[in-house]
């Protein structure tokens, strides 16, 4: 009678338990499969990109899913110059402009991010604000003022015309990633610090800065490719010179009129996306730990 009775007890929790069970299982599940589908419709242009530009130029328009008819002749293509196309220099340009302008962020954006978050001041939140703001106004509205300005400063062509204008996209994205960094961090180590005998400068310097090293370093992969993707100011303020890598595919010419070099061109997207997709998968835990510093306490 008690084992009967004892049986019957558990019967339903084991029910219950395995029910559960199965329902993570299954939530588990959906959740990989949803994950591949969003990976497969996120990478599928890439892939398609990198097939592209291995296929030899008179299969362009082959559909063939795979790599099929490959070629090296297309990044040839891309780094000649007998068709005007410079994509070794705009590479080089896209690279000066870009570290000059996220270690110009950087400088500004960390001071201004620190005291943001752990000074207190009048209108500090309208200086947030304002910041924010600057970073959602439309580049396209500022073409034209730009254009116009640095045509009066006789800079047209030159990097200061590419560097200034994509500070003030990069520096407020610096400083709105950092300001939620900065607030998050422990700040009794400071105290301590100063406590034991450090100023404002070396406390900042010996233990904020140390701390906050993946926070600044995500921000400076985020910044950087801010800076190496942009096209709209650079087709305008750039000449042949100082175009950046947007630029130069954007004016890639086939070898004869009215072609369009699309193998060339994807193989030139491949070049450029390289850098970016080698310098992610190496620092990604970095990137990881600085996206998700301060989320949990």
């Amino acid at each position: 009678m008690t084992t009967a009775t004892a049986t019957q007890d558990t019967e339903p929790g084991a029910h219950v338990n395995r029910k559960a069970h199965n329902r993570k299982r299954w939530e588990s599940r959906r959740t990989y499969v949803f994950a591949a589908l969003i990976a497969i419709w996120c990478l599928l242009p890439a892939y398609w990109m990198v097939v592209t530009a291995f296929r030899d130029v008179g299969f362009t328009y082959d559909a063939t899913p795979f790599f099929s008819h490959v070629t090296l002749d297309n990044f040839r293509a891309a780094f000649s110059t007998d068709t005007g196309n410079h994509l070794a220099r705009a590479l080089v340009n896209s690279l000066i402009v870009g570290i000059i302008t996220t270690f110009i962020s950087l400088m500004f954006g960390i001071f201004a991010s620190y005291a943001l978050a752990r000074l207190n001041f009048r209108a500090k939140y309208l200086v947030l604000g304002f910041i924010l703001a600057a970073s959602m106004f439309p580049g396209v509205a500022l073409v034209t003022p730009l254009f116009q300005l640095f045509t009066d400063l006789n800079w047209i062509g030159t990097y200061q015309a590419l560097i200034i204008p994509y500070i003030s996209f990069a520096l407020p994205l610096t400083i709105y990633i950092l300001v939620s960094f900065f607030r998050e961090m422990p700040w009794e180590l400071e105290e301590a610090a100063r406590i034991d005998g450090c100023t404002k400068s070396q406390a900042f310097r010996k233990i904020i800065m140390p701390l906050a090293a993946p926070g600044v370093f995500t921000t400076a992969v985020l910044a950087f490719i801010t800076s190496w993707n942009e096209f709209l100011i650079a087709s305008q303020l750039s000449n042949g010179q100082t175009q950046t890598v947007t630029v130069a595919i954007a004016s890639f010419s086939g070898s004869q009129p009215h072609q369009e070099p699309y193998t060339a061109v994807m193989a030139a997207a491949t070049i450029v996306t390289i850098p970016l997709v080698i310098m992610v998968l190496v620092f990604q835990k970095q990137i990881v730990a600085g996206l998700t510093a301060g989320a949990v306490k």
